[in-house]
């Protein structure tokens, strides 16, 4: 069983272990605890809350991620000795170019140095992003992503990673006075891993499939500074990166050419949900009542009474694609839509999700000058602010667009301009719904850094009067502070019960059957999620296990909606 004490000494937060041990709170209850349970216990400190209710999201979702043993694959030895199991992992192996060379111009202890600042650069980032530092090979490192701990995500882990490791090693200095290099190999698969956790884990053969032998031929491919991808993470990243194609290679150890992409950057998304479905939204599954909800309010909303409505729920429920299934619904109305993603990885960063969103709304290029950005933030913001010439220093200097002599010069306080900021980011907006209704997503507000959520704050009472209808998403552990307020709306979605799992899953293999036990393990182990069900069906498609006869698939109406049990709907206006 789990050791509570263990896990929160992990976390820092040691200090709370007697009032866990006092309330006999355990493994097998500290999954299910919530935000007001965390208050019974005596956890004032809202920080300290926010870190425990993260750590135990990270649970929830790693019981829940864990791949299912469908007949007819392998049976796995479960026994103490391996404690072996069947996950789906993102491996990552990296190697420092040149380092032979590199060891023959350096004294040895010289080249030691470089070797452990590259270690230790490399286990910092890994650590960061979440994934197990595996092996150390001399000039190479192996990582896994997805275990011991799963995240939805751990394929752009993986990336983010990587590309941090590359910047790193490039700051790294040598004696030798030359600047240092790594290749990237990356690939996504299945794989029997091991117990991680026991002495003398830290070897390759912990992990057991073509998985990490394909991400060191990647490596081999690579250029210096550069990360190629497999297929397998490819299909996962969807556009979160920008790609460029490799081609097919022949490599040691497969019967047939690989596919190979090498990341270029990151990409500027709208949307983390579309960004990784490339190949287009999947049916909308029991959610009817729900997109009403939405249809209600945005009746009201275009009326001039602006409305909020707050969708919570676990990761992979649906909230962005309901949120989608909206847009997809009005798009034949006049309207401007406005989103704001935030992420895990900028939770520190001020204003990031309004930052980005005005980037990609100018259009801006990664090669503009900065003139050419002020000719474009201009003609931006001349669709909504009635003095440009008044704002556009603020919303430069937000953009950390260098502006010279063009404008005179913010002789503000650090605590003014911040203020006048919000309060022209606010105008803007309000100009902007003056000439059309709008709608706004605002996805993953548990990720939003205080300056934003303190200017969600004035945008809510700011939306009263005007034709706007704003989505904010976010998972369970955040507490939005709006509940209560009069334009305020709420959707919790709940999970999908047993028939319309079994009604996703045929819309994914195209309405070809499943072995009874293999539909059997994806309903038990998704649980209602229906991004679980939909990766869990594509991952089992992936490894062959599709009854080798087929059907005509039923009838589907247009809407992809299906019926959905009363008791799992929870919705309201407060």
């Amino acid at each position: 069983m789990m050791d509570v004490g263990s896990w929160l000494r992990g976390l820092g937060l040691e200090r709370y272990e007697a009032a866990f041990r006092e309330n006999e709170i355990d493994g097998t209850v500290l999954s299910t605890l919530t935000a007001d349970d965390l208050k019974d216990l005596g956890i004032g400190i809202v920080g300290h809350r926010r870190k425990l209710l993260d750590a135990i999201a990270a649970l929830r979702a790693d019981a829940n991620t864990k791949l299912p043993l469908p007949d007819p694959l392998p049976t796995i030895d479960r026994s103490p000795k391996d404690a072996a199991e069947r996950r789906h992992l993102t491996v990552m192996i990296c190697d420092l170019v040149g380092s032979t060379a590199l060891s023959a111009r350096l004294d040895p202890e010289d080249m030691r140095a470089v070797i452990d600042a590259y270690h230790a650069a490399c286990a910092r980032i890994t650590l960061t992003y979440d994934g197990f530092l595996a092996e150390f090979r001399g000039d190479g490192i192996l990582a896994y992503f997805g275990y011991p701990r799963a995240h939805e995500d751990d394929a752009e882990r993986t990336v983010r990673a990587g590309l941090d490791i590359i910047a790193a090693v490039a700051q790294l200095e040598t004696r030798a006075g030359e600047p240092l290099a790594v290749r990237i190999g990356i690939a996504s698969g299945l794989v029997v891993v091991g117990d991680l956790s026991r002495e003398g884990a830290l070897r390759e053969r912990a992990v057991v499939g073509e998985t990490p032998n394909l991400a060191a031929r990647l490596q081999d491919l690579g250029e210096p500074g550069t990360i190629v991808v497999a297929a397998s993470t490819r299909r996962l990243l969807g556009e979160l990166f920008r790609l460029r194609d490799l081609g097919r290679h022949e490599v040691k150890g497969f019967a047939e050419p690989v596919a190979a992409w090498a990341v270029e950057g990151v990409s500027a998304s709208e949307s983390r949900f579309e960004a990784v479905r490339v190949a287009g939204l999947t049916d909308l599954i029991d959610r009817e009542d729900e997109l009403d909800f939405l249809l209600e309010r945005q009746r009201l909303a275009w009326k001039g009474e602006g409305q909020i409505v707050l969708i919570s729920g676990e990761p992979g429920i649906g909230k962005s694609r309901l949120a989608a299934a909206l847009a997809e619904r009005i798009a034949g109305e006049p309207h401007t839509r406005l989103r704001y993603q935030c992420s895990p990885y900028h939770t520190n960063s001020a204003l990031r999700p309004f930052i980005a969103q005005l980037e990609r709304a100018a259009g801006f290029k990664a090669d503009d000058a900065p003139e050419q950005k002020l000719d474009k933030l201009e003609a931006l913001l001349a669709m909504g602010a009635s003095r440009v010439e008044a704002v556009a220093p603020l919303f430069a200097a937000l953009l950390s667009i260098p502006f010279g002599e063009r404008y005179a010069p913010l002789a503000l306080s650090p605590t003014q301009q911040r203020r006048r900021t919000l309060a022209a980011l606010l105008d803007q907006f309000e100009g902007l719904a003056r000439r059309q209704p709008i709608l706004l997503s605002f996805e993953d507000a548990q990720w939003a850094d205080a300056t934003s959520l303190e200017l969600l704050d004035l945008t809510v009472e700011r939306v009263r009067q005007l034709p706007v209808l704003a989505l904010f998403t976010f998972r369970p552990e955040f507490e939005p502070p709006w509940v209560g307020l009069p334009n305020v709306g709420t959707l919790t979605l709940g999970r999908l019960d047993r028939s319309n799992v079994e009604s996703m899953v045929e819309r994914v293999t195209g309405g070809r059957l499943l072995p009874a036990e293999v539909m059997k393990q994806i309903v038990t182990k998704t649980d209602g999620n229906p991004l679980f069900v939909e990766e869990l069906t594509k991952t089992v498609l992936e490894a062959g296990i599709l009854a080798s006869w087929s059907r005509t698939p039923r009838a589907i109406g247009s809407t992809g909606l299906c019926r959905r049990s009363p008791s799992r709907r929870r919705f309201r206006t407060l």
